[in-house]
């Protein structure tokens, strides 16, 4: 009996220093650095795909295809009384239709970062500043007048 007794003894003084140790290790823990802004209270919508025209020198060249997705903060689009997708969309078109260099039978790359940051500033300028956090290009494609079947 007086054994049981000491061994009954024996593990709550184990169990009881166990979790004064794990409480004293747990205080010692730092708490994470705060690593800048996180994407809360932001919503993402996509936009329906969109095709634009490449017109040069007055000749159809070809279309732009693009579908794009962007973010806004989340409670300024609950309080704006309209969808700002069409917003963003127009202005797309508009960056697209305008500064769409392509050139004739050379292929370049777009300046992604200018057509995307045009594309957020005049948006945010309609809609209120800062309302557009990003926008991200989820597909772009370039077809060809030529490479289209004669119908």
């Amino acid at each position: 009996m007086v054994k049981t007794l000491g061994i009954g003894i024996w593990a709550c003084l184990v169990a009881l220093l166990a979790s004064f140790f794990a409480a004293q290790w747990k205080a010692d823990v730092k708490p994470a650095p705060d690593e800048g802004p996180a994407l809360v209270g932001l919503e993402h919508r996509k936009l329906e795909p969109m095709t634009v025209p490449v017109i040069q020198d007055g000749v159809l060249q070809g279309y732009i295809l693009a579908r794009l997705v962007f973010t806004a903060d989340a409670g300024a689009m609950s309080k704006l009384s309209m969808d700002p997708a069409p917003f963003v969309t127009d202005e797309a078109f508009r960056e697209f239709y305008n500064n769409g260099k392509v050139e004739f039978g050379r292929l370049a790359k777009y300046n992604l970062d200018r057509l995307i940051s045009n594309i957020k500033e005049n948006t945010n300028k309609r809609l209120g500043p800062g309302f557009i956090q990003d926008i991200l290009v989820e597909e772009i494609n370039y077809v060809d007048r030529r490479s289209m079947g004669q119908s």
